[in-house]
């Protein structure tokens, strides 16, 4: 199940908002199990989405958050930028090989 924060994320961004969730919208577990919910709103021009509204980003939130963990994996394996730029140098045949060997091996959903 995605969380509550990234499906908020893709409500705002489908809305064409950012949020800060420092500011913006907090977030709060309630005490009963149920797990989080929305305790703030306060995202200029857009009103609170509905549960169903929030419902509807299931599935793309699983999808971003798979995501985001591809990604940070992919980051790690492509290691310093600077080494990169190196490889480039050196050859860029072998480089784009290793990176494509790299995200064959953490394809995003």
């Amino acid at each position: 199940m995605a969380q509550l924060s990234t499906k908020i994320s893709l409500y705002c961004q489908a809305n064409s908002k950012t949020v800060d969730f420092t500011k913006d919208v907090l977030l709060q577990d309630d005490s009963d199990g149920k797990g989080a919910y929305i305790k703030t709103w306060n995202v200029s021009g857009l009103a609170q989405p509905t549960d169903d509204q929030i419902a509807s980003y299931e599935t793309a939130g699983n999808t971003e958050e798979a995501n985001n963990v591809v990604r940070a994996t992919r980051r790690t394996a492509y290691g310093d930028i600077g080494d990169q730029l190196d490889e480039i140098y050196k050859s860029i045949t072998d480089w784009q090989t290793r990176i494509k060997s790299i995200k064959d091996a953490n394809p995003k959903g």
